[in-house]
């Protein structure tokens, strides 16, 4: 039997009449068709995001981890919206080394990571998620790039739709103007509604956001982006450790199935099933990634011990390297304080270690690369096509 979650209202635009789907503020728990499967999958989900937490220990650099990691997420979210730039391009871009990268999708996923660290920064301030807040965000994923046009910072006062050509032809069409800062309103409350789970809060908060659609651009990314702040902000995380941009590009034909089968079908408890399926095995992941890093650094480091007399060099270039696995001489020596030449031999010794790798194979502006640890940044990384 199919369940309301909303209605269908005639509207026009341009002088096209077509339907637009208004929905209903979010089901409380209570009406939702819980099984004992969503609740052990809810346990599961949540043991792993605290393991994940956990993790922050274990780490010698806590803010290393997160560099890489908010990073990798900005990129995989705005893949989804049909970036192509690579984990690569984006370090190049960073670096100031950037020989002939898509610049314009380079430059969307840092405006991404500007924006994710600016809504993680307010709240530690204690300011609340709200509706200002998402706005403030948008204002500043959207400041160059695509969308850069369109009204970053503002809800849209004009109709649009997802799919097709226009709005009568559209696979789906948000509510129109005057009716979505009512559903905006409801959802902001639901953000602060007590005695709801964290992560039911996410995943349907999440949903609803997409739904309403209440950018002219950026929607997906914001909305991704509201997943870790509503985490980070009930306590859920201390550290915004959890991304799910890599599980719902993998399985991004069965999330925007889903998202619409809710809207049309009222299938929550699906959606809740897939949603929790994604935090478990994203957490998991990211403990794997963050334990295989660790394991690289201290085999690596040993290595460079064993050198004797240039090991002292060679160990401080290797820390540079951990933030930096992407290097030139003239930018290492200049961040590092070391000499040219010392980064030069220390580079060499890294080389004949095979810890570094030279790219280019040119004798002038060398690029090096930390060869196995840009291949653990990179797993899931590569552009849609």
């Amino acid at each position: 039997m199919l369940r309301t979650t909303g209605q269908y209202i005639t509207t026009a635009t341009a002088g096209e009449r077509f339907q637009a789907f208004v929905p209903d503020p979010l089901p409380e728990q209570a009406a939702l068709e819980l099984t004992p499967r969503h609740y052990e999958l809810m346990e599961k989900a949540n043991w792993a995001l605290g393991r994940l937490d956990g993790v922050t220990a274990l780490l010698p650099d806590t803010s290393l981890f997160l560099y890489f990691y908010v990073r990798k997420e900005a990129l995989l979210s705005s893949q989804i919206e049909g970036t192509q730039s690579s984990f690569s391009d984006l370090l190049l871009h960073e670096s100031r080394e950037v020989p002939g990268v898509p610049l314009n999708d380079v430059a969307e996923v840092s405006s991404y990571v500007a924006a994710m660290e600016h809504g993680l920064k307010r709240l530690k301030e204690d300011f609340p998620l709200s509706l200002r807040l998402i706005c403030e965000i948008h204002e500043i994923l959207l400041s160059t790039g695509r969308g850069s046009t369109k009204n970053p910072g503002e809800f849209r006062r004009s109709q649009n739709w997802i799919g097709g050509s226009r709005p009568g032809n559209a696979r789906f069409v948000p509510p129109p103007p005057h009716e979505m800062m009512n559903c905006l309103g409801d959802l902001e409350k639901y953000l602060h509604a007590e005695h709801t789970p964290v992560l039911i809060k996410a995943a349907l908060a999440h949903l609803q956001f997409e739904t309403i659609h209440p950018f002219l651009d950026g929607n997906g990314r914001v909305g991704r982006l509201l997943i870790t702040l509503l985490l980070c902000a009930q306590g859920a995380l201390s550290q915004p450790m959890l991304y799910l941009s890599l599980y719902f590009k993998t399985n991004r034909d069965a999330y925007y199935d889903l998202l619409q089968r809710v809207r049309t079908e009222g299938v929550w408890e699906e959606w809740l099933l897939f949603f929790l399926e994604g935090v478990l095995e994203t957490s998991l992941q990211a403990v794997t990634t963050a334990q295989n890093i660790l394991q690289l650094f201290e085999d690596d480091r040993k290595r460079i011990e064993q050198l004797g007399r240039p090991a002292g060099s060679a160990l401080r270039l290797h820390q540079y390297l951990q933030r930096h696995p992407l290097v030139t001489i003239p930018n290492a020596a200049a961040d590092t304080g070391m000499t040219a030449p010392t980064v030069t031999t220390s580079l060499k010794h890294l080389t004949t270690l095979g810890i570094v790798r030279e790219m280019t194979g040119k004798e002038r502006r060398r690029l090096f690369v930390y060869d196995r640890y840009l291949t653990i940044l990179n797993e899931g990384t590569e552009p849609l096509r």
